[in-house]
């Protein structure tokens, strides 16, 4: 696995048919270029593009102005539900059994997400939903040559099909 992080079109044509990764990850903003892109294509190299890869920041700084729109941090309203819910389980459990559990075990069990946890947990879903949504359309058209095109397809579509939905075409 090849992970080019830091400069745009670092693998070009020049050097791109010298890679022996089985696998690059796009951490930089185009680290490729499209020469290089079609020589690792033709390789049989899977390229995670930089639209998807790096999608982690953009979409965590979303979830930041739905935040601040709202005035109310993640967890604010679930927290304490969730730890008592969490505790009762737990109680339950010691009831059924007869067992008690160290106060060390009763704190991680019991313990409610913080902000954080439900940041990284709604990033983990969004970049799974979209992993998924690029597979299945690279999947549905076979002429489709590699992740980036089928990556490009999906936000086409969903270009497409939110201007269908608000009325702007046809």
């Amino acid at each position: 696995i090849l992970i080019p992080a830091a400069l745009e079109n670092v693998i070009n044509e020049h050097n791109a048919g010298k890679i022996q990764a089985k696998i690059i990850g796009e951490a930089a903003n185009g680290p490729l270029t499209p020469e290089a892109d079609d020589i690792l294509t033709n390789k049989g190299v899977l390229v995670v593009p930089d639209m998807y890869l790096n999608a982690g920041g953009v979409t965590v700084s979303y979830f930041e102005w739905l935040k601040n729109l709202s005035h109310v941090s993640y967890g604010r309203l679930e927290k304490r539900f969730m730890e008592n819910q969490n505790a009762n389980i737990v109680a339950q459990i010691e009831s059924m059994t007869g067992n008690t559990i160290t106060p060390d075990q009763r704190k991680i069990l019991v313990h409610g997400p913080d902000e954080i946890d439900l940041v990284r947990s709604g990033l983990e879903d969004t970049m799974i939903k979209a992993t998924n949504e690029i597979f299945e359309c690279w999947k549905k058209y076979p002429d489709i040559p590699n992740m980036r095109t089928a990556a490009f397809v999906v936000a086409i579509e969903k270009v497409g099909n939110s201007y269908l939905e608000l009325g702007i075409f046809p």
